[in-house]
């Protein structure tokens, strides 16, 4: 298909709109509201052969007290790895971290009474390949962290699930937002 160019100011019918939308590189695919008092929430089909790549975003509600959440992909509990650093919102001090074969993606977004945050990037949990992650989520509170991880889940599965669960407590509202990256 030849590359269709726009002008500045120019009116796009409906079919130009349709094009954009289906050649632009970030694509919306889900939207889950958190409910009330959760200590996990799963988002189904969440991946497809649609996307080999995609973008998981954890904003808006609260949490009942400052906690980490946890990712797993489908109903697989072991085989997690990852590293990385985290550094609290207070202190200088730079503290690194990894998981050897643990039960999930740990500490993927954070919550605190003020809010919920994080960013999650997957490469092909749909592919019967090796999922790769690359996650940060940014302290709600001052008393709380940075944290910054890369990781993979090794075995060859194809996922079209994921669950998120908090460390303690519980959190209500927000919002699980997944977008898909063209091919």
């Amino acid at each position: 298909m030849a590359e269709q160019t726009f002008t500045s100011g120019q009116i796009l019918t409906a079919a130009q709109m349709t094009t954009l939308q289906t050649n632009s590189g970030l694509c919306f695919v889900s939207s889950t509201t958190i409910g009330s008092a959760q200590t996990s929430v799963t988002v189904s089909s969440a991946f497809s052969t649609t996307y080999d790549n995609y973008l998981v975003l954890i904003s808006g509600g609260v949490a009942s007290t400052n906690n980490a959440m946890n990712l797993t992909l489908g109903a697989t509990t072991t085989g997690y790895y990852s590293s990385g650093f985290y550094q609290s919102l207070t202190s200088s001090t730079i503290n690194d971290t990894n998981t050897n074969n643990g039960s999930s993606f740990t500490s993927v977004a954070y919550g605190s009474t003020n809010a919920l945050s994080g960013q999650i990037y997957l490469d092909n949990p749909f592919n019967a390949k090796r999922t790769m992650v690359s996650y940060q989520a940014r302290g709600t509170s001052t008393t709380y962290f940075v944290n910054q991880q890369n990781g993979m889940l090794d075995n060859a599965t194809s996922y079209t699930a994921f669950t998120l669960a908090v460390s303690t407590g519980t959190v209500t509202g927000g919002t699980i937002s997944v977008y898909g990256y063209r091919k």
